[in-house]
């Protein structure tokens, strides 16, 4: 069963630098779409849905803004949009699919971009934290995938003296992942991926991808519960569509 996380920042730029291609030839099950910028009209989902994957959206209620998505060749026995608390499913952030033995969630958190977008994305995260927990009660086995914004450690920055300061490597929001971990959470890629300079995102300013001047923001976190089902995590660097790359997370079915 592979499963990929993927923020294409805009699902219709991505078509265009080739992304529906990419796609069949990645031969993903499921892949989880995060900033897809775009509402149902604008999905082209009859697209997707000739590749052979049924088409779960959540857009943004702002025009051309955040949304989430999930594309499944399995058909799911569940879809929930949003986590029911509107301020965050206002923006686009939460969508889960169920399937008989786990589910699997697409996630866009806040990035805090001003101090009004940082205090929002630290209440998201107290809020998500604690909707994580309720839901654990009903579904054990959760694969929570997306784009965090959030770098754990300092192997998963390029320069992490110099970011410190820098909204995605703040200590509390570091804690916070740790935190969440520690909920019952695996963290795939590193679990088993030890080697510094695995990146996911890069600013589109000098030339950082080139330079492999990175933050790894992006993960597929497993319920604890899935571990023993767990075969293989791996970022994609060579995929193009977006300033973000996918990230594989492969399971035993």
């Amino acid at each position: 069963m592979n499963i990929f996380t993927y923020n294409v920042n805009g699902i219709r730029a991505a078509i265009r630098k080739g992304f529906a291609s990419w796609l069949s030839a990645s031969k993903a099950d499921i892949i989880c779409l995060q900033e897809i910028k775009a509402n149902r009209e604008q999905f082209n989902i009859e697209l997707f849905n000739d590749l052979g994957y049924h088409c779960l959206i959540h857009p943004a209620n702002k025009p051309g803004y955040s949304g989430v998505a999930i594309l499944s060749k399995l058909k799911p026995q569940h879809v929930e949009i949003g986590c029911g608390i509107e301020r965050i499913d206002a923006e686009g952030r939460i969508i889960r699919v169920d399937f008989e033995y786990f589910s699997v969630m697409s996630v866009y958190f806040p990035s805090g971009s001003n101090p009004l977008r940082q205090s929002f994305k630290m209440d998201f995260l107290d809020l998500f934290f604690d909707y994580i927990l309720g839901l654990k009660n009903n579904i054990p086995n959760l694969i929570i995938s997306g784009d965090y914004n959030i770098c754990h450690k300092a192997i998963d920055i390029h320069n992490p003296q110099r970011n410190k300061n820098t909204s995605g490597f703040l200590l509390e929001e570091r804690e916070w992942i740790s935190k969440f971990i520690s909920s019952g959470f695996i963290d795939s890629f590193r679990h088993l991926n030890k080697e510094p300079h695995n990146y996911s995102w890069w600013s589109y300013r000098a030339n950082a991808r080139v330079k492999n001047l990175g933050w790894r923001i992006d993960y597929n976190m497993i319920s604890d519960s899935l571990l023993p089902k767990l075969k293989r995590s791996v970022i994609l660097a060579e995929a193009r569509h977006s300033d973000h790359c996918p990230v594989l997370l492969e399971i035993a079915e």
